[in-house]
């Protein structure tokens, strides 16, 4: 049996371990520490522990079982929390991620900080203890002094044997000690062979027998059953496993004096042990508090139980397959419609297909959705070491966190979220001192929120530090040489951040002034088909808007015609639709073509001359506008006719084909044909360069558009 097998499962849930340990720490208040808190962060690092012994990860045991002993002071209260312990505490817990992604990559985690942290540790333990923990070179820790310690140095592998002689341990302390019936509950025979091959390095096993169903394995050693757990619910669920101790069988030190310092050991177990009564009464007082530490872990892991971790290149496959699905029943749809005397049932059960397989699809799409809670969960980490970096008192807000997104839109927005939270603390929070001269609290507010907005989702990056000061921006872009005017909008100035090499900082930091960054962000955002929209007053605060699609998989669009060919253009861009008057057209004083809409005046795209449609209708007059909205600006878009709404699967066109201008993907409709997705501000870029390189639009058909410019 390959114990390899379950290599991906142990860093996966290592992963989760280490999120949760690290939400842990920045809760944490270290005037008032909540025990369940202390208790979470050190089960996280006791369950790692136990399953980096298992699978031979030596750097990452011992890290974990030096931070476990620590943490096993401070949840004593043996240990005075103080800030400067939570940051080494959140440091360790890097060094851990570190060791863990290394491990992954099949590499050996770096030796030289490995060293450093243990003697960080270690160092703590000295000077707020008054006892030292072990070397960072030596094995896992054996404090005589902390029951953890002992317990957790003899439930280390056998392959960790040799080191464990420096801490008086030997090869004999495997048969003797505490009987326990190990029992595994619907585990299928692969498993239940590799588990008991795992039971066998964590102690003598003196027999096992069972079906599927009920399999026992009874287990004599020093082996706490809290170890014995943590390494088996990295193969199954906490649910299929229960340990129970045999009363009894145990050496007791009226029976066998020299055995004592075993039973100091199987002493110390017994906070880990429900089940095992306290040999003695000294210990009682100590047993409760962890019984009743244990109790959530149960009930979490009965939770988590209704659920099962799947491969998300499956996801995907039932995503294209139910793609396909949708797609033939539109064929078939089509077809039915056609038919003159189309059977009733036939059109009934065709009603029927569509209601099913919207269902189905709908469902699917909702595996690939989860919370935005996996996204903000990290910024709590970045905001208090940024604002620890820049001097700043900062209260972090997240709002709306259990909002679902698509799992791969939820990989991508993290990096841009990570830039546009650290240029809010950069550039927007001003520092404490200067806030309390303007009346304003000393500690600055930052709000990350996350809302359903139609068929898209709303994430707000909102500060309440110094806005955005137009002039200054205005003056930057002139020196950066941009093509500006002191008529613009406050809405086109404020894009001017997302220019490259764009940047207000007045000297270059490791957090900002380099201009590089927001450029990428909005590219970033765009690049999964949304928009960042920038709200700003001087001297109370920004917001900064991401519009995002809920998913890259489905979409639901509005169907166009230019002249034999139909479109489709996202419906979450489109704001109307109007019959444009010859009146309202104008031609400006160059190449463009704009349309005046409620005083507002919007650049035209005639997308049978951006995309050379053959047979279209060229009088404006006579089109449809259909108004959009790209990039936080809006445009009026030419069509002959429009279709009607209906959702497509989209298709990537670049792994299909190549990537071509001004389309952003491509859909099958129900007759089989292939329809091109518009890309809006793709189109728009598409146009003026068209305009640029021939003949104006305006000189092409000049009885079109009035001749005066807008005032």
């Amino acid at each position: 049996m390959d114990i390899t097998d379950f290599f991906d499962t142990f860093f996966e849930e290592a992963e989760e371990l280490l999120a949760d340990m690290e939400q842990h720490l920045l809760e944490l208040d270290v005037e008032d520490p909540d025990s369940e808190q202390l208790n979470a962060i050190f089960r996280a690092a006791h369950s790692i522990k136990g399953g980096a012994g298992t699978f031979g990860f030596t750097a990452l045991q011992k890290t974990t079982h030096i931070f476990e002993n620590l943490l096993d002071h401070a949840r004593k209260g043996e240990l005075a929390l103080r800030a400067d312990l939570v940051d080494t505490f959140l440091e360790a817990k890097d060094i851990m991620h570190d060791q863990l992604n290394a491990y992954r990559s099949e590499e050996e985690p770096d030796q030289e900080v490995f060293e450093r942290i243990c003697q960080t540790l270690q160092q703590i333990a000295l000077e707020e203890i008054g006892e030292g923990l072990e070397a960072a070179e030596g094995a896992p820790i054996a404090n005589a002094t902390s029951s953890s310690s002992s317990s957790d140095t003899k439930a280390a592998p056998a392959k960790e044997a040799p080191v464990e002689e420096a801490s008086g341990a030997d090869d004999s302390s495997a048969a003797s000690g505490d009987m326990l019936n190990v029992t595994l509950i619907n585990v299928d025979e692969k498993d239940r062979i590799l588990l008991v091959e795992e039971l066998e390095q964590l102690g003598d096993v003196k027999s096992h027998s069972g079906d599927e169903s009920r399999y026992e394995v009874i287990l004599q050693g020093n082996t706490s059953a809290d170890d014995i757990e943590a390494v088996m619910c990295f193969i199954i669920e906490p649910e299929q496993v229960e340990i129970t101790a045999i009363e009894g069988e145990a050496p007791t030190p009226a029976q066998e004096p020299p055995q004592a310092p075993e039973q100091a050991t199987a002493q110390e177990e017994t906070p880990a042990k429900a089940a095992e009564p306290a040999p003695k009464a000294e210990k009682k007082p100590e047993k409760k508090p962890e019984k009743k530490a244990e109790k959530p872990k149960t009930k979490k892991a009965a939770a988590e139980s209704s659920s099962i971790r799947v491969s998300v290149d499956k996801v995907d496959q039932i995503i294209n397959l139910v793609g396909e699905l949708i797609i033939t029943q539109s064929m078939l749809d089509q077809t039915v419609s056609d038919l003159e005397d189309a059977n009733s049932s036939l059109q009934n059960g065709m009603s029927l297909l569509q209601r099913n397989a919207r269902d189905l699809q709908e469902s699917v799409m909702s595996i690939r959705m989860i919370p935005m809670e996996f996204v903000f969960s990290r910024f709590p980490r970045v905001v208090r070491d940024t604002a620890g970096k820049l001097g700043k008192e900062i209260e972090l807000v997240t709002e709306g966190k259990s909002t679902e997104l698509d799992k791969s839109l939820v990989e991508r927005i993290t990096d841009p979220l990570t830039h546009l939270v650290r240029n809010s603390l950069d550039h927007g929070v001003e520092m404490p001192d200067k806030r309390e001269a303007l009346g304003k609290p000393r500690t600055g507010k930052l709000i990350l929120s996350a809302r359903h907005q139609g068929g898209n989702i709303l994430i707000e990056v909102k500060d309440d530090g110094a806005g955005m000061d137009r002039e200054r921006l205005l003056a930057k872009a002139r020196e950066n040489g941009l093509n500006v005017s002191d008529t613009m909008s406050d809405e086109d100035v404020w894009q001017l951040i997302f220019a490259p090499g764009f940047s207000l900082a007045k000297e270059v930091t490791d957090v900002s002034g380099r201009g590089v960054g927001m450029d990428v962000v909005k590219r970033n955002i765009q690049g999964m088909g949304g928009r960042v929209e920038i709200q700003s007053k001087k001297g109370e605060g920004t917001n900064t808007r991401i519009v995002l699609p809920l998913t890259l998989a489905i979409l639901d669009g509005m169907s166009i015609k230019v002249g034999a060919e139909t479109f489709i253009l996202p419906l979450s861009a489109v704001l109307e639709s109007l019959q444009p008057a010859k009146e309202d057209m104008y031609a400006m004083a160059g190449d463009d073509v704009v349309l005046k809409v409620r005083d507002e005046y919007l650049p035209v795209i005639a997308i049978h001359e951006v995309l050379d449609v053959e047979n279209a209708i060229t009088d404006p007059t006579k089109s449809i506008a259909v108004i959009v909205q790209g990039e936080g600006r809006r445009y009026a878009m030419l069509v002959d006719e429009l279709i009607g709404q209906q959702q497509v699967v989209v298709k990537n066109l670049e792994d299909n084909y190549r990537k071509v201008p001004g389309i952003s993907a491509a859909t099958i409709l129900g007759d089989g044909s292939v329809s091109l997705i518009l890309d809006i501000t793709g189109l728009h870029r598409l146009s003026r360069a068209k305009k640029a390189s021939g003949k104006p639009v305006s000189q092409q058909n000049p009885t079109y558009f009035k001749e005066a410019e807008p005032s």
